[in-house]
């Protein structure tokens, strides 16, 4: 687990990797992926780790708007929030983190970040990327760069947490390290990467100049 690698910081995704909103987000796509004739099923694996707007207009739907769609979902989804908790381990383990040393980047937009972060009880750090700061949303790494460029360290000295393929994705092309976390997994998803269901598994270290460096944890005596 990325032993003796210190890192300049840690760039977390949001849904699925340091909370599970997983319910109420198919609650609302599901509802919409019904009035579009879709099939539910096959389609709400899709949604998970990208824009609304990229997600809706890759559907190439006749006559649908993918702006306005998207902005129709964000009202829907940030009127329901309940069942959305914090993945285990997780808010302990953002608060130990040197304050300048982390981010949340993630596709959704800032608002429904936001209250998502909020109704987990998740700390909010100093610095969040959200989906409408970047042109292109994950898979691309732009959001991760930017993350990385705002924190003022170079994106191949941080580790992406991520849980979606499209986000495992950005983290590698950004040239981060990754760690994918597996809470939410109904399957298992085969990555070359360090993986974990819960923050509990892990601790950090950082040393005189703020690099952070990772391990598992201790068991409990």
């Amino acid at each position: 687990m990325f032993t003796g690698r210190k890192f300049a910081a840690f760039l977390f995704d949001m849904d699925g990797t340091v909370l599970n909103s997983i319910a109420a987000a198919e609650r609302v796509w599901t509802k919409w992926a019904e009035r579009h004739g879709l099939n539910v099923a096959s389609f709400l694996p899709t949604i998970h780790g990208k824009r609304a707007i990229e997600t809706i207009g890759g559907l190439g739907l006749p006559g649908v708007d993918p702006v306005a769609e998207a902005a129709a979902l964000l009202k829907a989804e940030a009127e329901d929030l309940e069942g959305i908790v914090p993945i285990a381990g997780a808010v302990a383990f953002l608060n130990a983190l040197p304050p300048e040393r982390w981010a949340i980047v993630t596709s959704a937009p800032r608002e429904l970040a936001l209250l998502r972060m909020h109704a987990a009880g998740i700390p909010v750090p100093a610095m969040m990327v959200t989906g409408e700061e970047v042109a292109h949303g994950k898979p691309a790494p732009d959001c991760f760069l930017l993350a990385a460029e705002h924190l003022g360290v170079a994106a191949r000295d941080c580790l992406v947490f991520e849980d979606a393929p499209a986000g495992i994705a950005a983290g590698e092309a950004s040239g981060a390290s990754v760690m994918v976390i597996s809470a939410t997994h109904v399957h298992p998803v085969v990555t070359p990467h360090p993986s974990i269901r819960s923050y509990d598994e892990i601790a950090i270290a950082v040393d005189d100049a703020g690099l952070i460096e990772l391990s598992a944890a201790r068991a409990a005596a």
